[in-house]
């Protein structure tokens, strides 16, 4: 039998030079990228950053993959069934870069772990569920109080919609218009306007398929797919500074089903009349009292 290959890492990412250079593709190389929620975004994010020669991650969750999860989730197979989620994409990762340097922590981040997970991150993706709004906005309040970038990449229908949050622009609260004096379904409702202010995925979404009280709604791994390249995007210019970040108020989609693409600003966020409208018709769509 030959002897087992041995990893190069200049050799394994030399495809990204002239794209990056020798010496950014080393930034990236040491840059710690926190991504909480290894689900559905949280993996394909993941494994993007590995093929972009990113190394060094720090990944939470406490959830195991379930059969529901193969329409969207990178490590969702058969052999995986029932296997924690976190395991199961270090391991991806690793196959891809057997060097690379994996915290993980087996439970879904919660204020009370909040500082362990953020401890060294340079920057933030959000991989958490749609729903999980508390834990959300413990997340992008904390680590604006560390001066940590986070970005949020929703696979909204068969779209990718991104919004970028950096310690001096508007906070994420601030920009969703959301407080706790507020109900989790009208805040819940708010993120999701918030989140993508285009709207490109409102035509074809079939609101009777999306339940606040059953926390489910469609979702698509074309969707997912963009999201990881919207996000690794914005990773690598941060880590690069080729260009000035393109954060709140300033949004951007992409809808590969209606071939649309639209960015813009958007001041006051949610308290924006337009965004008030929306607000108002997805209440009613969904039968939310505020």
């Amino acid at each position: 039998m030959g002897a087992e290959p041995t990893f190069d890492y200049e050799a394994a990412f030399s495809r990204n030079i002239g794209l990056v250079t020798p010496e950014e593709q080393q930034r990236l190389r040491s840059a710690t990228i926190g991504i909480p929620g290894m689900g559905g975004v949280g993996g394909a994010h993941l494994l993007t950053l590995v093929r972009l020669g990113v190394t060094r991650f720090v990944i939470a969750d406490g959830d195991v993959f379930e059969l529901a999860n193969s329409n969207r989730q990178v490590g969702a197979m058969v052999g995986t069934l029932g296997r924690p989620k976190v395991e199961v994409m270090a391991e991806m990762a690793r196959a891809i870069n057997p060097a690379c340097d994996i915290r993980v922590m087996h439970e879904a981040i919660h204020s009370g772990s909040m500082d362990t997970f953020l401890a060294g991150c340079d920057i933030v993706i959000d991989g958490l569920d749609f729903f999980a709004i508390r834990a959300r906005r413990d997340l992008f309040r904390r680590a604006r109080e560390r001066g940590i970038p986070v970005i949020t990449c929703g696979p909204m229908g068969f779209s990718a919609a991104l919004l970028l949050f950096m310690p001096e622009s508007p906070s994420f609260d601030a920009f969703m218009a959301i407080n706790d004096r507020m109900s989790e379904r009208e805040q819940l409702v708010r993120f999701a306007v918030g989140l993508a202010p285009a709207g490109l995925h409102f035509p074809y979404v079939d609101p009777q398929h999306v339940s606040f009280s059953e926390q489910r709604g469609p979702s698509s791994m074309i969707a997912i797919n963009l999201c990881a390249a919207f996000a690794a995007g914005e990773v690598l210019n941060l880590i690069l500074k080729r260009r000035l970040p393109w954060s709140v108020p300033r949004y951007a989609q992409y809808d590969a089903y209606r071939l649309q693409f639209r960015k813009g600003v958007l001041p006051g966020g949610n308290h924006h009349p337009v965004q008030q409208l929306k607000l108002w018709y997805l209440r009613r769509k969904l039968g939310v009292e505020r």
